[in-house]
């Protein structure tokens, strides 16, 4: 399966494993969350192994859109609904100590992976959106989220794209290249005396005192077992009854023109995603290029992760050309797909049994939360008492349905979503066509 643009230079890869070793703590798999947990154990002192099947980033680390946001569960309105404002509160201030915690390890790591603190848009694109952007503002407000609302006038003074027609921003994060930030991971985690070893499945972990991990070419003890390979747990038998993979489609185009850019706008770069219920995401790059994607999803019987899909691509293009009709002629030159996994409540699951701590369930937002979750388990595997995001470990999520009735139950509800969607977009098809852009100053 291969992975986005990201990583079109992959570095040498770290040798495979080869015989049996021993450390203080196994981290199995080497995405954001793996590398950050094997840094944050470095700078406690413990000797770390990391095993990665294919190489760093493989999973939707390197297949990432890019987008750094304070976003957590669902949304704002779901978490002010389903908790109490202590706890809903709690979990924001995780959201934004992960946007934190990734400037941070990009400013102390020195990576260089294109960041621009210019925040995101909750946009929508038809006023039958409205209501869900206004819910999202109210919720933030309430919650103390450093957010503003922006009418179509204010998104007009901005230069933000014509096709958005209101937009709650979240001021915090920004945009990134995801994969120099994945590398940079790397190169850190390395540099400070990780022991990685790529190319090296997992055959099975069993738990233990000490706990083993055990390969095709070697067994690795430890204390401690770090799992961080998200959506494809359930083939080391964790969290089946929890968390399941969906699959996601993304694209990435050619560089603007000067004419296209002036076309367009955007001078505030904001990274945009829309108010649908399967939401469609957009965001630029250094190189003027334009990142988006989602639009939909897809799930597999039993969560048989899934690879490319021709219908899929198209759905998610004709988004994009109806959200830039200036656009119509620019050529979509990357497209890519990669599973992510969720549960019922949207919100990650992280956890610790015997010797093994786990993180998954990141929901599309795993840039962020997943970086900060890395460290939350080394803080785990420790036996630290007040760990990082401790509001997210063991908290009760509500079981998933057995095959089939996981398969149908997702179908129909993606299909419901999706019709809901149409709708919209028939309606944005339909309505008058957007003012001329006000360029800001």
């Amino acid at each position: 399966m291969p992975v986005g643009p990201w990583l079109p230079d992959l570095p040498p890869p770290a040798p495979p494993l080869d015989g049996d070793s021993a450390a203080d703590v196994v981290v199995v798999g080497a995405g954001y969350a793996g590398l950050s947990a094997a840094l944050a154990l470095r700078a406690r002192g413990r000797e770390v192994v990391v095993l990665e099947r294919e190489h760093a980033g493989f999973g939707a680390s390197g297949r990432n859109a890019g987008h750094l946001t304070p976003v957590i569960g669902k949304d704002l309105p779901t978490l002010a609904r389903l908790f109490s404002r202590a706890r809903a509160r709690q979990l924001v201030a995780v959201a934004e100590d992960a946007v934190a915690h990734v400037e941070a390890a990009i400013a102390d790591l020195r990576i260089d992976c294109d960041y621009e603190p210019v925040g995101n848009l909750l946009a929508a694109v038809h006023p039958a959106q409205h209501h869900v952007v206004d819910a999202a503002a109210r919720a933030g407000e309430a919650l103390g989220v450093d957010g503003e609302l922006l009418d179509d006038s204010a998104l007009r003074r901005r230069g933000v794209p014509p096709a958005f027609t209101r937009a709650y921003r979240l001021r915090r994060g920004g945009i990134l290249d995801p994969g120099r930030y994945l590398l940079g991971l790397r190169r850190a985690a390395l540099a400070a005396g990780v022991r990685l070893h790529e190319g090296t499945a997992v055959d099975r972990i069993e738990d233990g005192s000490p706990a083993s991990v055990r390969t095709p070419r070697g067994t690795v003890r430890a204390r401690r077992v770090v799992v961080t390979v998200n959506a494809w747990l359930a083939e080391l038998g964790l969290l089946r009854q929890t968390v399941l993979p969906i699959e996601v489609s993304l694209f990435r185009t050619a560089p603007l023109t000067a004419a296209q850019k002036a076309a367009v706008g955007w001078p505030g770069r904001e990274g945009v995603y829309t108010a649908h219920e399967i939401l469609e995401s957009y965001r630029l790059t250094a190189d003027d290029r334009i990142v988006g994607g989602s639009k939909t999803v897809r799930y597999a019987l039993d969560g048989r992760i899934l690879g490319d899909d021709a219908a899929t691509d198209r759905l998610v293009e004709q988004a994009f050309r109806d959200r830039f009709p200036q656009l119509q002629e620019l050529e979509i030159t990357d497209r890519w797909s990669g599973p992510l996994s969720f549960a019922l409540d949207f919100l990650p699951a992280l956890g610790r049994r015997g010797a093994l701590c786990w993180a998954a369930g990141c929901a599309g937002h795993g840039l962020a939360v997943m970086s900060l979750a890395g460290t939350a388990l080394a803080a785990m595997a420790c036996d630290d008492p007040a760990p990082p995001a401790r509001v997210l470990w063991d908290h009760w999520k509500p079981p998933l349905p057995p095959e089939p009735l996981r398969w149908l139950a997702i179908t129909g509800l993606v299909g419901l979503l999706r019709a809901l969607d149409r709708r919209v977009d028939r309606q944005a098809a339909a309505a008058p066509a957007a003012p001329p852009l006000v360029t800001p100053g």
